[in-house]
């Protein structure tokens, strides 16, 4: 009886999975809806005082993503007090929803990535997760492995979809 050998195993592609990459930790969103006054005007005075009352330490080491889910218009000095508030005590502020925080969070650990592990490796990017990954992470990726890796592909090792060669 012949042994079963599996080749996907012993090709030496390096596989990398986005969904692994996202940075632990706990998220908060700050939401401007409930500082309007009937959900239109951001008054001054009472922003302020929010800002004031507010424990800020409560998003110690934390990721936020401040947004404002009311059809309204919110000046940008608003954004910049809480930025302001937010300043060394959480791990990253974004503006947008807590989409725009994952993607956000994703493309600095992309960023960050030592491309000497993969120089003239043939490399995959996992394509399937359980969570919804942003394009631009894909985007960013493959700009950032193209220059250094000899081929590039997407999807599972048994069946990917190649992405680039090195000539």
């Amino acid at each position: 009886m012949e042994e079963i050998v599996n080749r996907v195993a012993d090709s030496g592609i390096k596989t990398i999975d986005l969904e692994k990459l996202k940075p632990s930790g706990l998220r908060s969103e700050i939401d401007l809806k409930k500082n309007l006054f009937q959900e239109l005007v951001l008054r001054e005075s009472e922003f302020r005082n929010y800002i004031k009352e507010t424990d800020w330490s409560l998003y110690s080491d934390q990721f936020v993503n401040v947004t404002c889910s009311a059809d309204a218009i919110v000046p940008n000095w608003a954004y910049m007090l809480i930025a302001s508030k937010l300043s060394g005590i959480a791990k990253k502020v974004v503006f947008g929803d807590r989409k725009e925080l994952e993607k956000q969070l994703l493309l600095i650990e992309i960023d960050s990535i030592d491309l000497t592990q993969y120089t003239d490796e043939r490399v995959i990017i996992k394509g399937c997760s359980d969570e919804a990954i942003a394009e631009d992470a894909y985007l960013n990726l493959t700009l950032k492995l193209t220059p250094v890796v000899k081929s590039l592909m997407f999807g599972e090792p048994c069946s990917a979809v190649p992405v680039y060669k090195k000539r």
